[in-house]
């Protein structure tokens, strides 16, 4: 039975343990649950970027960052569709689309309900990650067949007030319970490398690992710090506070031991890791990664640097009639 009571205690022990000894249990727990060579490929599309009123430290779409990104309107559904179906092309299973507000607009619910639709007749799974959602909407959602949606909590409980002030930790909870209420699964994970230390990591990863229901995929981004937002500055100035290569490897082992049939996906921050740090994650249980030149706003590994990493590697692209059949067990 899948444990939902982590403690703070024992999360902290395995972080504590030597590493490899660490990465070996993780990859354990990794063959137990999955195919250990098969990797989920995903395509993150901005549907609507920029403009965003909320003040997250980290994010160049919010209206508080002096990027210079420009806010554009929502996509017209054709184009979306358009995309998701290059990237069906391309090998991609799951087709995630964002938009950069605090919550969506009652008015254009009917564009998304037609997008989650239209993707999903494709034979894609569908996410999408719209901000804070009312239990109304999150109800639409599910009715359209959405098979994911995802909210991150970002970092830990603790730690959350640094990073924004805009909306609490709370509020993202009650998302979350909206959209399981809706019988719509969670993605969920956050963001390391901005300037937390460990106690904090053990508290983001003790926050996910103990939800009423493991989020069935758990994003971990490697923060991508960009010049004018309040973190990609503040790191800039002290760039020892960005998270080293094997303390990240340790986040993605505990995340598979404490969360075991979850998709564990490499996501912001892969394009600057070394090929050895990311076969290292595949080691330890990363199973899900994002394809394509660009992750919303920033750059990304690329399809072709994925597939060469891939065939050296010897991993496989996961088919959807295999993902479709580990999220039915």
């Amino acid at each position: 039975m899948t444990r939902t009571d982590w403690t703070r205690d024992e999360i902290a022990a395995l972080f504590d343990l030597p590493f490899t000894s660490l990465v070996f249990q993780a990859a354990e727990v990794h063959r137990a649950h999955h195919a250990a060579d098969a990797v989920q490929l995903s395509t993150l599309l901005s549907i609507k970027t920029g403009g965003c009123p909320e003040d997250c430290g980290y994010c160049n779409q919010s209206v508080h960052a002096e990027t210079g990104l420009k806010a554009t309107r929502l996509m017209d559904v054709r184009a979306v569709l358009q995309a998701a179906a290059q990237a069906k092309d391309a090998g991609s299973t799951r087709f995630c689309m964002g938009a950069a507000w605090r919550n969506p607009k009652n008015r254009d619910m009917d564009a998304i309900v037609q997008m989650v639709e239209g993707v999903r007749g494709m034979g894609l799974e569908t996410c999408m990650t719209l901000g804070m959602l009312t239990p109304a909407q999150a109800e639409r959602l599910g009715q359209a067949g959405l098979d994911y949606y995802n909210h991150n909590i970002d970092t830990s409980p603790e730690r959350y007030g640094e990073v924004i002030s805009t909306r609490t930790f709370g509020e993202r909870l009650e998302t979350l319970e909206n959209v399981r209420a809706a019988g719509i699964n969670v993605c969920c994970g956050g963001i390391v490398g901005m300037g937390e230390d460990r106690e904090d990591r053990v508290g983001f990863l003790h926050a996910l690992a103990t939800l009423p229901e493991h989020p069935g995929s758990v994003p971990i981004n490697a923060l991508v710090p960009v010049k004018g937002t309040v973190l990609g500055d503040m790191l800039a100035d002290t760039p020892l506070a960005k998270i080293d290569d094997i303390e990240f490897v340790r986040t993605v082992a505990v995340a598979r031991i404490t969360m075991p049939q979850s998709m564990v996906r490499l996501s912001a921050g892969r394009e600057s890791m070394s090929e050895a740090t990311q076969a290292l994650c595949f080691l330890a249980g990363a199973n899900s990664i994002f394809t394509g030149d660009k992750l919303l706003t920033t750059g990304n590994a690329g399809d072709d640097a994925d597939g060469a990493l891939f065939a050296k590697l010897g991993l496989r692209p996961m088919a959807a009639e295999c993902r479709m059949a580990e999220a039915a067990e």
